[in-house]
């Protein structure tokens, strides 16, 4: 009975998502509500399990996700994202030009959330593919696939961290498999396969081609735009890195725990960011902070999603389904990591949203970690990797690509959902591989 309380739970999810189009939070909670009440649980209990589980989950990731925010808004204002693409592009010249926006899609999609990264670096493709007279989906598929990775695989971003915070998993290590993870996916589902797509070659709307871009002269340096961009990265990856080669009782290993801890890497990435490309800029910290209330405003309902599945998870456990399908899991012959790729694969393609898909995976698949032995670490790319699988009409990135590509939907269906399940299939093969390397 708990295993039926849950798939219904899940389908009534479905439901209220799709078809009543209900906003995925309140969905979360009325169907917490419903789990519980089912399970037998009282309805003050129930509601202590949904408060707990929300304040659980983003008790430390609210910090996470908002300074998270605040840095890609420094980024994208100040041009350091420009600067970027621009640079690189001249750098590497039209013959290696996939190569130039596939590492700038990588450096921006790390500190900048997808629909961010996406508005800001889609104008500088068309600039690029009407320069260089290339094909469009050319030069801009392999950017959207680094945009893609990044999203679904790698923290500070919403899903990767939430689900790392559920599994108890360690950032820096997450980080780290997560970049040997998207290397793969990305040269596969961006310059090899977007290789095969110049017969498809649109035309940007004018009203976007035209975008507005900053002078030249009013950008900030190549140097402080990457080092700014990647400050969170140098900080969790250089700890990472260093707690597994130094020994404990090192000044070192000591020291790089404290910069390499999530939440003080996030914040001194911000202040460096304040400071390079706000006040160094000729900006007055008026204008800085306001830019930064700019940023944690538009991440409000993407906190109280993640804080809806954490609820749902939270009445999961609590009410007894987690353990009751954390024993019958624990008997199947099938990988966990595949598992948690196949659940994951499943809602993404019933809801369309990555993040839901992730955190709702992981509310269900968090006692099989504990009773599996599996890495936290590729448990989070697994359900990740799952979670980009087949984006297709009732996913936003699908119609945000389409409108800004000028493309039918039989075109979308062909380059950015091949392109997806590239990426989440990839993934997995590469998780699998890693599971038997560390």
């Amino acid at each position: 009975m708990p295993l039926v309380i849950a798939l219904l739970g899940i389908v009534a999810l479905l439901l209220l998502i799709i078809f009543l189009r209900l906003n995925a939070f309140i969905a979360f909670v009325i169907v917490s509500l419903l789990v519980g009440l089912f399970q037998g649980m009282p309805l003050d209990e129930v509601a202590s399990s949904i408060q707990n589980g929300i304040g659980g989950t983003l008790g430390f990731l609210i910090i996470i996700l908002g300074f998270g925010a605040m840095l890609g808004k420094l980024v994208a204002d100040s041009g350091a994202a420009q600067r970027i693409t621009s640079s690189l592009v001249s750098f590497f010249g039209t013959k290696n030009i996939q190569w130039a926006v596939v590492l700038t899609g990588f450096i921006v999609g790390i500190p900048m959330f997808y629909s961010v990264g996406f508005v800001i670096l889609v104008p500088l493709v068309f600039a690029v593919a009407h320069t260089t007279k290339l094909p469009l989906l050319y030069v801009g598929l392999p950017m959207l696939a680094s945009l893609s990775v990044t999203h679904g695989y790698l923290p500070p971003h919403p899903a990767p961290s939430a689900i790392a915070v559920m599994f108890e998993a360690d950032l820096g290590l997450t980080l780290l498999y997560g970049i040997v993870a998207a290397i793969p996916a990305i040269i596969l589902a961006g310059p090899l396969f977007s290789r095969t797509l110049k017969h498809i070659n649109p035309k940007p709307p004018k009203d976007l081609f035209n975008t507005e871009v900053i002078p030249e002269e009013k950008l900030p340096s190549l140097f402080v735009s990457i080092t700014t961009a990647l400050f969170p990265l140098i900080l969790i990856g250089s700890s990472a890195i260093i707690q597994i080669v130094a020994t404990p009782d090192s000044w070192i290993y000591i020291w790089s725990g404290y910069w390499g801890n999530p939440l003080l890497a996030m914040l001194l990435s911000v202040l460096v960011a304040i400071y390079t490309l706000g006040i160094q800029r000729g900006k007055d910290m008026t204008q800085v902070m306001d830019s930064l209330v700019q940023a944690v405003s538009g991440i409000t309902m993407i906190l109280l999603i993640i804080g809806g599945a954490g609820a749902l998870k939270q009445v999961l456990t609590d009410s007894g389904v987690s353990d009751y399908i954390g024993g019958l899991l624990k008997e199947s012959t099938l990988s966990p990591l595949l598992l948690a790729w196949c659940i994951a694969a499943a809602i993404r393609v019933c809801v369309g949203s990555a993040t839901v898909a992730g955190l709702t995976t992981a509310g269900i698949l968090l006692p099989v970690l504990s009773q599996s032995g599996v890495s936290g670490e590729l448990m989070v790319l697994a359900i990740g990797s799952g979670s980009l699988m087949f984006s297709h009409v009732n996913d936003s990135g699908f119609w945000m690509f389409k409108e800004y590509f000028n493309l039918t939907i039989k075109e979308t269906l062909s380059t950015w959902t091949v392109m997806e399940t590239i990426v989440s299939v990839t993934g997995l093969v590469s998780v699998l591989i890693l599971q038997n390397l560390i």
